[in-house]
């Protein structure tokens, strides 16, 4: 028999990075939850613990789900259609990259059809609340993440949404913004509404801030966009982890083309370091894609011959750190930007920047 004085929760989605990390922490308060996770196959079971009160089951069929839910207090919802960068994408030969959705998992599957069969099971359950992460974006029709694979995610995901909301359920529906593998509780939480915050430079969040928000709201009904502040820490990363951004990666095929434009030709033949910047660039696109193959492109650019280039390839740079600004936090580029102007050694590179080799994921 449960004990009456906790509640029970399940988290579906346990096994993605967000999920995972709702799961682990409901499971560190066992004085006040009792947790259960959801995900789709025994792999990703054995990868969160393999505990019997994870279950294995397709959102997509009512009947796999309704074990999970049945007799549970609270549900939060964490899946989501994942898109995938079609392989044999070269950044060096310009264009765009391409993306997909796996048979069976595209948005209107995952996002509208397995979010409302959670609802509707739960519903039947009498579960007390529902707690469903979204993501910001969802106000605007015509952005770019709908373009992804064709899936308009975020137009499932908004639809989603208002189903909830429709639903009778109590419920706290949680719009994140872009999603950073960093630790949690060090950057003051955003809260605003209706995708405000896209209008601001706080647009990324740390999932353990998202997994907390999750647990603390599990007894509120209000929805919201949250977002982290970016503090000085932001600088050691800056973007979203996953090649899927479409923002990230646009930005950087920006800077890409400037880079074989503007740049290359004014590269000195020799370099101090081996590889060349040049075969450095290359090595480090094939290992890390486009995002972050452009910003180390971008860092070991601007560590390469510092007191012997002329000033037309000193302004290349700058405009490239300017581009780079996109991906990394624009509030630490503003104000290092005339440190490097005036020649100084600039802001600290990410935590996974080498001068010499791109180092191994």
């Amino acid at each position: 028999m449960s004990d009456l004085s906790k509640s029970t929760v399940l988290v579906t989605g346990a096994g993605g990075r967000t999920g995972q990390i709702v799961y682990k922490k409901l499971k560190e308060r066992s004085d006040q939850y009792t947790a259960r996770g959801l995900v789709r196959t025994q792999e990703s079971k054995e990868k969160i613990g393999g505990d019997n009160d994870v279950y294995i089951g397709d959102i997509r069929n009512i009947e796999n789900i309704t074990p999970a839910i049945q007799g549970i207090d609270a549900l939060i919802i964490l899946t989501s259609a994942v898109p995938k960068m079609k392989p044999g994408f070269d950044p060096t030969k310009g264009g765009r990259p391409e993306f997909y959705f796996e048979d069976g998992a595209f948005p209107e599957q995952v996002d509208w059809i397995g979010q409302k069969n959670q609802i509707d099971v739960a519903k039947a359950a009498g579960v007390k609340q529902i707690v469903l992460v979204g993501s910001m974006g969802g106000t605007n029709p015509n952005h770019p993440l709908n373009s992804l694979g064709n899936g308009n995610i975020l137009i499932w995901k908004r639809k989603a949404e208002q189903y909830l909301a429709d639903s009778g359920i109590p419920y706290t529906i949680i719009r994140a913004g872009g999603l950073q593998d960093k630790e949690g509780g060090v950057r003051e939480l955003l809260v605003g509404k209706d995708d405000e915050l896209l209008q601001t430079e706080t647009r990324t969040i740390a999932r353990a801030d998202v997994a907390e928000v999750c647990i603390q709201e599990e007894k509120s009904r209000r929805r919201f966009c949250v977002s982290n502040n970016q503090g000085e820490d932001s600088a050691d990363s800056g973007v979203e982890d996953d090649e899927g951004n479409s923002l990230a990666v646009e930005a950087a095929l920006s800077m890409l083309k400037f880079y074989k434009r503007e740049i290359s030709p004014l590269l000195p033949k020799s370099c101090r370091y081996v590889p060349t910047c040049s075969e450095y660039s290359m090595i480090a696109y094939k290992k890390y894609g486009v995002v972050k193959g452009t910003i180390l492109t971008a860092w070991r650019l601007c560590r390469c011959n510092p007191l012997e280039i002329d000033d037309e390839l000193v302004i290349c740079k700058l405009l490239m750190l300017r581009i780079t600004g996109k991906i990394l936090s624009q509030s630490i580029l503003k104000k290092k930007l005339l440190h490097d102007l005036t020649g100084g050694s600039g802001f600290d590179p990410p935590r996974w920047f080498d001068e010499t080799t791109p180092p191994e994921q």
